[in-house]
């Protein structure tokens, strides 16, 4: 999730959601083709583990979706590169036609954190159950899904489904800025959207699981202006824009804390250019994570309003505005009911246990798939794995079976069983 900007505390805890669900019958022959495919998605994730496609390597980038679109393509969907208007960043857009209602999106991310030479100082690796690598967990692993999960159907031969579409962007860690409206207009074109970030590993959670809401993420700008002039030979003619800055940081840091829904954290600022020069202008940039409707306009009204009660600097001008951007996540009743299902289907693999996650501060895409209130959208049916943004990421090698099941059956179930 800059996604995936996932909370640390809330992941750790992974507070469950008790259900008792009663195990159907499984599918043992897809079953059985999941467990004989765990092989080919291990090599699938060192194929994309081995290209460092960090969310400012273009041309790396570039590689993965070539990579992509030729495993669409073999899966028999009609594919397109979709390029940004603003960049050469691209998107990967695939679907496959069937013969049944159903309309799905399927969304994952090619881009990582990590900086060019990454795999120098942190190699992909086997070590008993984890398998490492940058970006192998979030959120290669997450592609890894799709396209063995739509291989798994394909095997089958089940067509009960209008169209799938698989959005694979390349923005999805610096803000999705590039790819966000695009995956808002085929989330209103879908019935059902499932988003395909990785879950908390079992050695922290002790079971794999979905996610039922994300953060919105949106930027604060803080601005002063102020007036230059000689530091040393004559400072009192300036007006100090940097110490206006650090007086209004300190006087709004609190200011979310009474806005239901609504969190900020300064955490950049830039004031003056030389030593030996009072500066002119200064300005902050705040992380600002939002879980209700209406916050951001909350937020920016109570900042302005915390700016205008004081200024510790004379004749400085101050402004403040806030630019959204990837909306919250919430599954809702509907999403609620779709991760039921998916605790069934996996009561049906010797009952065991998916806990459902009530939220992270961090973003996702899925916000974008759900804004337009259409699709039932659930989150986080990647592999489940650790370390990701950190050192070492890695994701656990047996997730991998459960979570191919997971994504075939839930699409299968879904078009037998739309959820309205």
């Amino acid at each position: 999730m800059s996604s995936f900007r996932k909370s640390a505390l809330v992941m750790a805890i992974a507070i469950a959601f008790t259900s008792i669900v009663s195990a159907q019958a499984k599918d043992e022959n897809l079953l059985a083709a999941a467990q004989s495919m765990q092989p080919a998605v291990i090599n699938t994730l060192h194929d994309l583990v081995l290209i460092e496609s960090g969310s400012g390597n273009l041309g790396a980038l570039s590689k993965v979706a070539i990579y992509a679109q030729t495993r669409l393509k073999a899966l028999g969907a009609n594919t397109e590169v979709i390029k940004s208007d603003t960049s050469e960043r691209v998107m990967v857009k695939g679907v496959l036609n069937g013969t049944g209602k159903m309309r799905a999106l399927l969304i994952a991310h090619m881009d990582t954190v990590y900086q060019d030479g990454i795999l120098s100082t942190q190699p992909y690796k086997l070590d008993g159950n984890r398998l490492y690598g940058p970006g192998i967990a979030d959120d290669k692993g997450g592609m890894s899904v799709i396209l063995h999960s739509l291989a798994l159907l394909q095997q089958a031969g089940w067509k009960d489904f209008a169209t799938i579409t698989v959005l694979f962007n390349a923005d999805e860690e610096i803000g999705s800025g590039e790819s966000g409206e695009t995956i808002a207009k085929l989330g209103e074109q879908a019935d059902v959207a499932l988003s395909f970030e990785p879950i908390v590993a079992k050695s922290i959670a002790k079971a794999e699981g979905v996610l039922l809401a994300a953060a919105g993420a949106t930027t604060a700008t803080l601005e002063v202006k102020g007036r230059t002039s000689h530091a040393g030979a004559a400072p009192e003619l300036g007006r100090n824009a940097l110490m206006e800055l650090s007086h209004q940081m300190l006087a709004t840091r609190d200011v979310a804390k009474g806005i239901p829904g609504a969190q900020l954290n300064w955490t950049y600022a830039q004031g003056g250019l030389v030593r030996n020069q009072i500066p002119e202008k200064a300005f902050a940039f705040g992380d600002v994570r939002l879980t209700q409707s209406g916050a951001a306009d909350k937020l920016l009204a109570a900042l302005e309003s915390k700016i205008k009660e004081s200024h510790l600097v004379p004749d400085t001008e101050v402004s403040v505005k806030m630019d959204v951007g990837r909306p919250p996540y919430v599954a809702g009743e509907r999403g609620l009911a779709l991760a039921k299902r998916a605790q069934a289907i996996y009561a049906e693999l010797d009952g065991r246990q998916l806990i459902m996650h009530p939220s992270t501060g961090g973003g996702t895409d899925a916000g974008y798939a759900g804004r337009s209130g259409k699709p039932v959208v659930l989150e986080s049916l990647g592999l489940a794995g650790w370390g990701y943004h950190a050192k070492d990421e890695y994701i656990e090698i047996d997730s991998i079976v459960p979570r191919l099941y997971l994504t075939a059956r839930l699409l299968q179930d879904f078009a037998k069983n739309p959820i309205r």
